[in-house]
């Protein structure tokens, strides 16, 4: 007997330090399709709904997918963002109530609505209550979330990211679609345990390319392969002050099985504690914008020397427009270089009163928040190119998946090249400056606002890769950001306690 699947995508990471909303329009701007629109856009993209269906198809589900809402990370939802596409999701639950045989959905777990700390733990605690006990709720969820004891407790199976660099949502959307089939078939009846850490994020922030931190993931695997459904290493999200702050470990288990719950909460501690243990154990090292333009200056290697603006991260929900690493290659003399994005819609609209080749002073960037990376800079330079900012992803992230800045310019100043651009969005394919008239491997300097996505498109081409710390809002240095919601002790806000 076929089985009737509710599905849908509803992803996003708040910044609640951000003095900005992400409201409905956001997500337009990046990815709001409804219904079979949803599938036909997501489907052959290395996205969840992609491995949902990899599943759905040949099991001959019938799927009713109700939305596939991402937007770019930033502060928080609005009430109206959130309830108009937890809406879609509660009436396709509603007006299928009688036939649904399983739900599935694409969530992040560090989605922060205006009205509450934990937006995925509202929205499946309003589904459980409209669809009973009963009914099997699977979630795929980020690396990065930050995962509340609500979320477990009203859903019974969750799979999360193993790599950052995210390049696996297709395969881990697949993962879950499979513990779902065996859970409706009754082969299984799936619970999920978790443990939590009392830090803001793990040490090196969930980089799988790190030895250390890749050692958690591979352990997850190991206890999946000897017999758990699935384990998750959810390395949390710094720039949260909410109540369920802080990785956590999940391991999803067949609770007919007798000796599961123990292993799992076996594996879910032991991750616990190697995450606890490794606190002190951070492999990026952090340079100065000073150090960084010295460096620019002196590159003479075949292939570009990448910069990764890590405080200035779109990708974490900063502003996108700190001047600081700009302002630090212009006074060394940099030249051949290429700085993106500067996020700054106005300055963007300004050049697009002008025409391409001419030489124009503009005031860019230092909107969000001066005191954090810089304020506005006044430049002059020649305009490059004019866009409508569009742009289709070919890399292992973005692939196949069209998006947009916006109205977006490039300025030549002085010898580097500066992509302003009027939607945030951070550094992940080489698109986003092919597009836009600017081959990244013919540039002697790349400085990216990402902090680690960046890797999966950019690494490859790049002779060197230093990280720098310029200061705005997604500065590793935590105490910088006043928390006052997140649970105390919390390293490394604080450091004289121990795990319970």
């Amino acid at each position: 007997m076929p089985f009737t699947v509710l599905t849908a995508e509803f992803m996003h990471e708040s910044n609640t330090f951000s003095r900005y909303r992400t409201d409905l329009p956001q997500f337009a701007i990046d990815q709001l399709f409804y219904g079979d629109e949803a599938i036909r856009v997501r489907r052959d993209a290395n996205t969840e709904l992609a491995g949902f269906m990899d599943v759905a198809e040949p099991a001959g589900w019938t799927v009713v997918h109700a939305v596939s809402a991402h937007a770019v990370p930033g502060g928080r939802v609005t009430k109206a963002a959130y309830d108009h596409i937890a809406g879609v999701i509660l009436d396709a639950a509603r007006a299928n109530k009688g036939r649904l045989d399983g739900v599935l959905l694409g969530l992040h777990g560090s989605m922060v609505p205006d009205f509450c700390d934990d937006g995925e733990g509202y929205l499946l605690g309003l589904l459980r209550a409209e669809l009973g006990e009963e009914i099997p709720i699977a979630v795929t969820l980020d690396l990065h979330a930050m995962v509340s004891e609500d979320m477990v407790r009203h859903a019974q199976v969750f799979a999360s990211y193993k790599t950052y660099p995210h390049v696996d949502m297709r395969e881990i959307g697949a993962h879950a679609a499979r513990i779902l089939d065996r859970a409706m078939k009754g082969e299984i009846a799936p619970c999920t345990v978790r443990a939590h850490v009392p830090m803001l994020d793990e040490a090196n922030a969930g980089r799988t390319d790190i030895p250390e931190t890749l050692a958690l993931y591979d352990r997850a695997r190991e206890a999946e392969a000897d017999g758990l459904l699935a384990v998750s290493v959810n390395a949390g999200f710094t720039g949260a002050d909410v109540s369920c702050v802080g990785p956590t470990v999940l391991a999803t288990y067949d609770s007919r099985d007798p000796q599961a719950e123990a292993a799992a909460r076996r594996i879910t501690e032991d991750l616990a504690d190697a995450i606890w243990h490794g606190r002190t154990r951070k492999r990026n090292v952090f340079i100065e914008v000073e150090e960084a333009a010295a460096e620019a200056l002196a590159w003479t290697g075949d292939k570009p020397l990448v910069i990764a603006d890590y405080a200035d991260n779109p990708g974490a929900g900063s502003y996108g427009d700190s001047t600081a690493l700009l302002k630090g290659l212009l006074d060394a003399g940099v030249k051949g270089a290429v700085l993106s994005p500067m996020v700054d819609a106005e300055a963007a609209k300004e050049l697009h009163r002008h025409k391409e080749g001419e030489t124009v002073t503009v005031t860019i960037g230092g909107k969000g928040a001066p005191d954090f990376g810089g304020g506005p800079l006044t430049v002059t330079g020649t305009i490059r190119r004019l866009s409508d900012g569009a742009y289709v992803g070919d890399g292992p992230i973005q692939g196949g998946l069209a998006h947009s800045f916006g109205p977006t310019a490039v300025i030549d100043v002085d010898g580097i090249e500066v992509l302003v651009v009027s939607e945030a969005q951070q550094m992940v394919d080489l698109q986003q400056l092919r597009a836009f008239g600017i081959e990244p491997t013919t540039r002697r300097v790349l400085a990216l606002k990402s902090m680690q996505h960046f890797r999966a498109a950019f690494e490859p081409i790049a002779g060197k890769v230093i990280v720098c710390d310029a200061g705005a809002l997604a500065t590793p240095r935590a105490e910088r950001r006043p928390y006052v919601r997140a649970p105390r002790p919390l390293w490394p806000l604080d450091k004289d306690f121990e795990r319970d």
